[in-house]
C-alpha cells in the first residue's frame, strides 16, 4: 500500500469526525438529538466554540440539522462520500486570528496612514452604512473597510494575510455561522464598532486604534458564540 500524504486537521473537523462515526455507527439513530453542545464540550475535553464549529461542519455536510430552541438532529442522509465537505478554517477560531493581526494594522494605519488611506476608510464605512440601509449584509463595505487599514500598513504580507482572512469568510462554514447569528441588529452594532476604528486611525492614535479592532473582534466572536437560543428562528436552508 502506498503511502499517504499526511495532512493536519483542524480541531472542528477532529470533532466532526468523531461525531460523524458515531452516526455511522447507529451510535446516534435518524432523528436522534446529540447530547447538547457544552455536554459535547464536557466529554471530549475542547471548548464550545470548537464544538459549535463541528456541528455546523456536520450540518453543511448534510449529517445533521440544527433547530433552534430545540437541539441538533440526525437526518436521514443520501449515500455518498463520508468524508468531510472541507477542511476550511473555524469561523471561531479565524477571528480570533484577525484579532491578533488585525489589532496590529489598525495601529498601523493610525501610525503611518495617509490621505489616500483615509479617504478610502471613509468610503469604505459609507459603503457599509448604505449596505445596511437597503437591506444588505455589508459584507462588501466590511471587506473594503478591513482591505483599506491593511493597505496603510504598506506591507504585502500582511495585505496578502487580511486578504486570506476575508476569502475564508466567504467559506460555507461561516457562511452558515452568519445564517444564525448576523441580524440587522448585530450589523448595526457592528458599524458602530467600525466607526469607533475609523474615528481612532483619523486621530492618529495608534493605541486607540488597536483597542477598537480588538473590541470589534472581541463583540464579533461573542456575537458567533452566543447560545443557540438567540439564533434566529428561521435561518435560509
Amino acid at each position: 500500500m502506498p503511502l499517504q500524504i499526511v495532512e493536519s486537521q483542524r480541531l472542528y473537523r477532529q470533532i466532526a469526525d468523531q461525531l460523524r462515526k458515531l452516526i455511522s455507527a447507529g451510535e446516534f439513530a435518524v432523528g436522534a438529538r446529540l447530547p447538547a453542545e457544552r455536554d459535547l464540550a464536557r466529554q471530549l475535553g475542547v471548548s464550545r466554540p470548537s464544538v459549535r464549529e463541528a456541528l455546523i461542519a456536520l450540518e453543511v455536510e448534510g449529517w445533521v440539522e440544527v433547530l433552534t430552541g430545540s437541539g441538533v438532529y440526525v437526518i436521514e442522509r443520501a449515500a455518498q462520500d463520508a468524508g468531510p465537505a472541507s477542511n476550511e478554517w473555524g469561523p471561531l477560531e479565524l477571528i480570533r486570528a484577525r484579532r491578533v493581526i488585525e489589532g496590529e494594522t489598525a495601529a498601523l494605519a493610525a501610525a503611518q496612514g495617509r490621505r489616500k488611506d483615509l479617504e478610502a476608510l471613509g468610503r469604505a464605512l459609507d459603503a457599509m452604512r448604505a449596505e445596511a440601509a437597503r437591506g444588505v449584509a455589508p459584507l462588501d463595505g466590511d471587506r473594503a473597510f478591513h482591505m483599506a487599514i491593511v493597505q496603510a500598513s504598506d506591507n504585502g504580507v500582511l495585505v496578502d494575510t487580511v486578504q486570506g482572512f476575508w476569502e475564508s469568510r466567504r467559506g460555507p462554514l461561516f457562511e452558515r455561522l452568519g445564517d444564525y447569528f448576523e441580524t440587522v441588529q448585530s450589523w448595526r452594532s457592528a458599524i458602530a464598532e467600525h466607526e469607533a476604528i475609523h474615528d481612532a486611525i483619523r486621530a492618529h492614535d495608534a493605541e486607540a486604534a488597536r483597542a477598537a479592532m480588538h473590541r470589534h473582534l472581541d463583540k464579533s466572536h461573542a456575537r458567533f458564540s452566543a447560545s443557540w437560543r438567540r439564533a434566529k428562528k428561521n435561518h435560509p436552508p
